[in-house]
């Protein structure tokens, strides 16, 4: 069995704000004229070709967190760009304000943390990475709508500017999940095997074919690794293959000091 892997991405609304000035200004929770909402998400499981998308241009926002409620209580697995601090918390805020259950555990990729734990970079933005390292899907620029014109332009009703989200959104995704492809053989921290029935190793890209790469080792053991044939990515024996003999000295080594 192949865990559910979900590629997710959600757009939030501009708030509406009473204030004195544009700059350096406390807002108080009094002075909030229309709070933030969800206006648009996109999802695409691993598995499947298509994405799927929802928005307020023909949705009530509580059947946009109904869905998303749904997909995440199948995912095993959920992959965002920056969504530990951003996509997941806004969404269960809003689980928690239509007094939801809360969906079945999951594990979570963020791409931009994973990128930042091994590589440097200028930036970890999607659009930077994207550009830099994916083939197919970079983030789309904003068309006839830059900036937090898009925005603005759907919360007034504008159709056209609604396509242009649900393009954005969508893209988005697709982007994300090809940048995912290129940072896993770099190391997930999720140990996708366990979902596998078979003895087998499988890869996270989906690969079960492996080549021996010689030995990793650590203060008390040596372990065979290997290389998965189509993205490099490595494993290892869990099982030292040094004798039992050995081991023992190593013990007795360790207690010396």
């Amino acid at each position: 069995m192949r865990p559910n892997i979900l590629t997710l991405d959600i757009e939030t609304s501009l708030m509406e704000v009473y204030s004195f000035a544009i700059k350096d200004q406390y807002i108080a929770p009094d002075q909030i004229k229309k709070d933030w909402e969800i206006i648009s998400f996109a999802a695409k499981w691993l598995h499947e070709p298509k994405a799927i998308q929802m928005d307020q241009s023909n949705h009530k926002e509580i059947s946009l967190i109904k869905a998303l409620w749904k997909l995440l209580n199948e995912a095993d697995i959920i992959i965002t760009q920056y969504g530990k601090r951003f996509d997941i918390p806004a969404i269960h805020a809003k689980f928690l304000e239509y007094k939801m259950k809360k969906p079945a555990s999951f594990q979570q990729i963020d791409t931009k943390m994973l990128a930042s734990k091994t590589f440097k970079l200028p930036s970890y933005s999607l659009e930077y990475m994207s550009e830099k390292f994916n083939a197919r899907y970079k983030k789309l620029k904003h068309g006839k709508f830059p900036g937090k014109a898009l925005w603005i332009e759907c919360s007034k009703g504008n159709l056209k500017a609604w396509k242009e989200m649900a393009t954005y959104n969508v893209h988005d995704v697709l982007a994300t999940e090809e940048l995912y492809k290129n940072l896993a053989p770099w190391g997930t921290g999720i140990n996708f095997n366990i979902y596998e029935d078979s003895p087998s190793m499988r890869c996270s890209c989906g690969s079960t074919s492996y080549k021996r790469n010689g030995f990793f080792y650590s203060s008390t053991g040596k372990f065979q690794r290997y290389s998965c044939k189509k993205c490099g990515a490595e494993a290892r024996d869990r099982k030292s293959v040094l004798s039992k003999a050995k081991k023992a000295s190593l013990k007795s080594e360790v207690k010396k000091y």
